[in-house]
């Protein structure tokens, strides 16, 4: 395992830092220093966009090198729900959620994401870790509730890191999604921006700051930057379609 990403590495993998000393580590990625070809260029990491499986591979390869070598990636089926899984035990199959959870310091937890909203969790003492898939439909549906009802660990003790998605400026959504979230709560209208042509613009990291603070999660650091803008460094499904994931990863350092 590298402490940190070398010269070559440093744009395609991002360390981020969570209050836990060294009790956890956690990365998300960009787009960049990978084997990709176009349009999936170049640190693609999904297997389920029609890229080469050679080049996620090598790709998936390399991201685990920021990993303890015993430490497997658990990679999920995402089918934009609210489910949940407790993993006690690696499985090279994709299990079918849209959230895993775990106190097993021999997994890393791992999420795709091409937009929507890669959401990690972790606790005080770094025993327990958890990553969502924040689309919105997962997220109308209470994923973040459904994730948080597996810590051991009470809300104020819990610390959320909130990943790079399509922003508050890009994210045109209809007045249906709108009125989802504000069933929940009339809170959530403060996160839609009315368009002339009568759509709005949704901000993902705004919805998921509320969610996690009607939890009682107050302990939120994230990177706000958004995927649809900076085609140079994220994939976008909603600018371009056919095109690669980047990853968001967590595990227990033990």
């Amino acid at each position: 395992m590298s402490d940190s990403p070398n010269t070559a590495d440093k744009n395609a993998i991002i360390n981020i830092k969570l209050p836990t000393d060294d009790n956890v580590l956690a990365v998300t990625t960009s787009r960049q220093n990978g084997h990709s070809n176009t349009p999936y260029d170049s640190f693609n990491l999904g297997f389920h966009v029609s890229d080469s499986e050679h080049c996620v591979t090598l790709n998936r390869q390399k991201l685990a090198q920021y990993f303890p070598q015993e430490c497997n990636i658990q990679w999920l089926n995402q089918i934009h729900g609210s489910d949940v899984i407790d993993v006690k035990c690696y499985s090279s199959t994709p299990l079918t959620a849209d959230a895993s959870y775990t106190n097993n310091s021999n997994l890393a937890l791992g999420i795709l994401t091409a937009d929507c909203l890669p959401i990690l969790l972790v606790n005080n003492t770094g025993a327990e870790i958890a990553a969502i898939h924040g689309g919105w439909r997962p997220l109308a549906d209470n994923i973040i509730a459904n994730t948080v009802k597996l810590f051991k660990d009470t809300p104020d003790n819990i610390t959320a890191w909130l990943g790079p998605c399509i922003g508050p400026k890009a994210f045109e959504v209809g007045l249906e999604v709108k009125q989802q979230f504000e069933k929940l709560s009339p809170d959530f209208s403060k996160a839609f921006v009315q368009q002339p042509d009568g759509k709005f613009l949704a901000d993902l990291h705004l919805i998921a700051t509320l969610q996690l603070q009607q939890l009682g999660i107050n302990k939120i650091i994230g990177l706000a930057e958004c995927t649809y803008t900076n085609q140079d460094k994220y994939f976008s499904y909603r600018r371009d379609g056919k095109t690669g994931r980047m990853a968001s990863v967590i595990c227990i350092n033990t």
